[in-house]
This record gives C-alpha cells, structure tokens and sequence, in this order.
C-alpha cells in the first residue's frame, strides 16, 4: 500500500489535544501508526546532561497517531483526504480529494 502521510508534508491535526494546529512531518513509523510533527504534541522530559547535551528539561515532539493527521491540501492549507492517480507518464501521484490538486511535486 502506498503511504497517504510521508515525510516532509504538510498536515493539520484534526483530533485530540492539538486539534487545529499544523506542522512539517519530520518522521513517519508506519510499523507503530504513528508521526512526529513540528510543533505538535509537544511534552516536556528530563535529560541528563552528556558531553556534547546540557542537561534538564527539554521539550520535544511525541509521536501522534496516523489517524488523527490529515494532510493539508496545497491551494488552502484546510484538511483534505488523499487519493491516488496514473500519470500519462506512468507515475503514481497523490492528489487532494479537496481540491483536486497535485500534492506530490
């Protein structure tokens, strides 16, 4: 199956605690259903100092599961759901169910 959600997308988080807002996904882990994204589901953790890392709180990013993501369709940014299309080329493209447009450069 092809991926709807990869690394580099816009999304916006359309369920849960950060409802609303959107990010750039930095990674995707298909196996757990899960994405982290800039600037969302952020949490706080304790870091023990190391030799090249200051030690102390550091927020960072959780993980958030697949399903409360939706990518973010190109012409309005609002939320869209993806479907697939053959390009006379040959090539797999996804496109915004939306808008109808290319999310795939």
């Amino acid at each position: 199956m092809a991926a709807k959600i990869k690394k580099g997308d816009k999304v916006v988080v359309i369920t849960g605690r950060d409802k609303g807002k959107s990010g750039e996904v930095l990674e995707v882990r298909p196996d757990e259903g899960r994405a982290v994204v800039r600037g969302v589901a952020l949490v706080k953790r304790h870091q023990r100092q190391t030799q090249n890392q200051q030690g102390g709180i550091i927020t960072k990013e959780a993980a958030v599961n697949l399903s409360n993501l939706a990518v973010a369709d190109p012409k309005d940014g609002k939320p869209t759901r993806v479907g697939f299309k053959v390009l006379e080329d040959g090539r797999k493209v996804r496109v915004a169910k939306r808008s109808g447009e290319q999310i795939d450069a």
